[in-house]
């Protein structure tokens, strides 16, 4: 089950007044970015943060999921608490590098 509009946007108001944020659809599910810093996935209508050493106090006691088969487990974020909300983002965007862009590749004439 992919996310829906509907979630997306009730996501997006609960990050509304944190500065920098973005998001892009990533096959059928959105990658969420603060300053050009990926932090956040929403999948199937689940808002997921990676396990980071620098959340692990902060997120102790949140559960865990997989947001995509294969993918290594991941807290599961309450977005609906905006104050831990913004203490994640604000967390992640000091400890996240920017995402380097991937060079297409080129192919010459054979």
């Amino acid at each position: 089950m992919a996310t829906t509009k509907e979630y997306l946007d009730f996501v997006c108001t609960q990050l509304e007044g944190i500065q920098g944020v973005d998001y892009k659809r990533m096959f059928g599910e959105y990658q969420f970015y603060v300053n050009d810093k990926p932090v956040l996935l929403v999948c199937d209508n689940t808002v997921f943060v990676k396990n980071h050493l620098a959340l692990a106090q902060l997120l102790e006691d949140a559960p865990e999921g997989v947001p995509y088969p294969g993918a290594k487990p991941q807290r599961i974020l309450d977005v609906e608490n905006r104050v831990l909300t913004a203490q994640v983002l604000e967390i992640l965007e000091r400890v996240t590098p920017v995402s380097k862009r991937r060079a297409r590749k080129t192919y010459g004439m054979l």
